[in-house]
């Protein structure tokens, strides 16, 4: 049995989401990562490795420091699993605003 995490339980805890988030513009360390939370660094450690697991981080080894920065091959995953539901909620915002200004109009 493959006990994996996949990008889904790698996003669904806030902190790894803000690891993202905080990587997305720009390559960090473990160390400048873990400077922007409150918690010990060995935590943020096992979050990063969790987001290496699955692959929406990539490690790359500069000097002696490992700079971890953004997949966007994975993140690409999550938008096209996303994107379904993105339109349909668009759908109904959309004839929901219509039925309002029909309503509105009649008022």
């Amino acid at each position: 049995m493959d006990l994996r995490r996949d990008v889904f339980q790698a996003i669904a805890d806030p902190t790894r989401r803000a690891i993202l988030l905080l990587v997305a513009t720009q390559s960090m360390t473990a160390g400048a990562i873990a400077s922007q939370f409150d918690t010990k660094r060995p935590t943020v450690s096992k979050h990063l490795h969790i987001l290496t697991e699955c692959e929406l981080l990539k490690k790359e080894p500069n000097g002696r420091e490992i700079y971890y920065h953004l997949n966007p091959n994975k993140m690409k995953e999550i938008a096209n699993f996303i994107e379904p539901f993105q339109k349909l909620w668009d759908d109904r915002f959309n004839k929901l605003e219509s039925v309002m200004k029909n309503y509105q109009k009649k008022g």
